[in-house]
């Protein structure tokens, strides 16, 4: 789905297109909740059992012939050169990062992601969200029952600890994180009725628990 647009003034800004120009607009394509899971499932299940990356494959293959269609150059976050995704998407749909390092919606919670941004030489506003901006939503969540959940303690108020994560994911206590998903995101009030399928959670935990390298 569309996840609202930025806009740039000419030659600033913007990321680069092509044949030098600079983008003047980033429309957002993404997923909320657990939407997209039986689509993916679906194809993954016509690819060999080893393809690496399937979620970041699949996702091109579903957004590149869109971006050929309309005219537009597709990034992905999986992808030098590198784009700031969060910064395009605070600046869309007015959300701000949780603890947790997500960006916190006011509907879907912790639950949505972004899967590639379309930029245009052109500028336009059409692709704005439907909703428009919203307000951060953590701000104003008194009990932040997220700081609490974790059980490696790798969530606080200050950062998220990706290595204190990663080590407890490795551990004998960790697999219950790695079948059930992350404590600390379900903890968070907002948006429980967009969790991830069971089968979901698995997917991206297992590629959370990754040795960093």
């Amino acid at each position: 789905m569309l996840r609202g647009s930025v806009h740039f003034p000419e030659g600033e800004g913007g990321p680069r297109l092509p044949g030098g120009k600079t983008a003047r607009t980033t429309v957002l394509v993404g997923h909320t909740g657990g939407a997209m899971w039986q689509a993916f499932c679906g194809w993954r299940a016509t690819m060999p059992a080893d393809l690496a990356d399937p979620l970041d494959t699949w996702s091109k293959a579903v957004i590149d012939p869109i971006a050929a269609a309309f005219g537009a150059f597709p990034y992905y976050p999986s992808d030098p050169p590198y784009q700031p995704f969060q910064r395009w998407a605070t600046a869309a749909e007015g959300l701000a990062a949780s603890p947790l390092g997500i960006l916190t919606h006011p509907r879907y919670g912790l639950w949505h992601g972004y899967r590639a941004a379309l930029a245009f030489a052109e500028a336009f506003t059409e692709a704005d969200a439907e909703e428009g901006p919203r307000a951060p939503v953590c701000e104003s969540c008194r009990e932040k029952p997220c700081l609490t959940a974790c059980p490696a303690d790798a969530v606080t108020a200050a950062r998220f600890d990706v290595a204190a994560c990663r080590r407890h994911l490795a551990s004998e206590e960790g697999r219950t994180c790695l079948d059930e998903g992350c404590r600390a995101r379900a903890a968070c009030p907002v948006g429980r009725d967009y969790t991830y399928p069971a089968a979901e959670i698995r997917f991206h935990m297992a590629a959370l628990s990754l040795p960093s390298g």
